[in-house]
C-alpha cells in the first residue's frame, strides 16, 4: 500500500480519487442507485499501475460506503474483482445480485 497516497470522495464528479502529491492519479467514478453506489469504471493512470493504488482507492470508497450504510454495485470489474478476493465486502452487494457479479 502506497503510504503517500489519499482517497477523497470528489461528489460533484462521482468519483472517488487518488492522489499522490496533490495529484489525481487515479478514480473510481459511481452513479448513485437509490441507497445503493453504482461503481462504473475504476481508473489508475499510466506509469502508477501495479503500486496499489487501485486496491487502496476501492478499498476505500468501499469502507466510505459502508460507513454511510449503502450498498454497492460492482458493475466496474476491477471492483467486482476486489470484493471476490476481499470476501469481508460480500456484504455490501445485494443478496440478489451476488450471483450476477460471482461473489
Amino acid at each position: 500500500m502506497t503510504q503517500d497516497a489519499q482517497v477523497t470522495n470528489n461528489e460533484a464528479e462521482r468519483r472517488y480519487e487518488i492522489k499522490q502529491g496533490g495529484r489525481v492519479v487515479g478514480f473510481a467514478e459511481y452513479r448513485p442507485a437509490g441507497d445503493a453506489l453504482m461503481f462504473t469504471h475504476t481508473e489508475v493512470e499510466e506509469g502508477h499501475e501495479g503500486q496499489g493504488l487501485g486496491s487502496q482507492l476501492v478499498q476505500a470508497a468501499l469502507d466510505d460506503a459502508r460507513a454511510q450504510g449503502r450498498q454497492v454495485v460492482p458493475m466496474c470489474q476491477f471492483v467486482a474483482a476486489y470484493i471476490r478476493e476481499h470476501p469481508e465486502y460480500t456484504e455490501l452487494v445485494q443478496p440478489d445480485q451476488r450471483g450476477v457479479f460471482g461473489l
